[in-house]
């Protein structure tokens, strides 16, 4: 059984780029027309953004919303909000065909900052960073489990994947960016 408290753990050891467990966050998936006035409504209330671009996160301050696919986004408040989160979009949603389901216990989140944060996720993930901008998001893999990842600040990215593997998603991370991993120049 994976440890509930993996993505909480803080930073592991020092190495090129840090890499912290993100701590708990509320996240709840949503599903329905992405192009509804009444979801954009509903998503405005809950997160203060409007509905992301294709493959893009809208974040105000501690709230975001990331587009997951052409039916589906990913919000993400305060872990203790996410409850409430589902009930506003449930009833804001009554009448429209959609889903909105809290996957806050199914999902852990991760940070990893520093001048060589990119380094340590090129070495991962099937994604061209270079071109990644800030608040795009692409859902791939890391290692060889699913993922989503998106570039969180200028020497930061954030990285969400299923909670049944932080464990291991934890430790790819920590052993890329170790001391002496440090992907070749471009």
């Amino acid at each position: 059984m994976a440890r509930a408290d993996i993505a909480t753990e803080g930073a592991g050891p020092a190495g090129f780029a840090s890499v912290a467990g993100a701590g708990p966050r509320g996240m709840v998936t949503l599903r329905g027309d992405l192009t509804s006035p009444v979801l954009a409504r509903a998503v405005a209330a809950v997160t203060g953004t409007g509905v992301p671009a294709r493959r893009r996160i809208e974040v105000a301050g501690d709230r975001a919303v990331a587009w997951m696919s052409p039916d589906e986004l990913l919000v993400l408040v305060p872990r203790a909000e996410a409850g409430a989160a589902v009930a506003a979009l449930e009833q804001a949603l009554a009448g429209e065909h959609h889903l909105a389901a809290d996957v806050s216990d199914a999902r852990a989140a991760f940070t990893i900052r520093g001048p060589g944060a990119q380094g340590v996720l090129m070495k991962l993930c099937p994604v061209d960073f270079a071109t990644l901008a800030e608040g795009e998001i692409r859902r791939s893999r890391a290692g060889q489990v699913a993922a989503a990842v998106w570039r969180s600040g200028a020497d930061e990215f954030t990285l969400v994947s299923f909670r049944s593997v932080a464990g291991y998603v934890i430790a790819l991370l920590e052993f890329s960016a170790r001391p002496g991993a440090e992907p070749f120049p471009a």
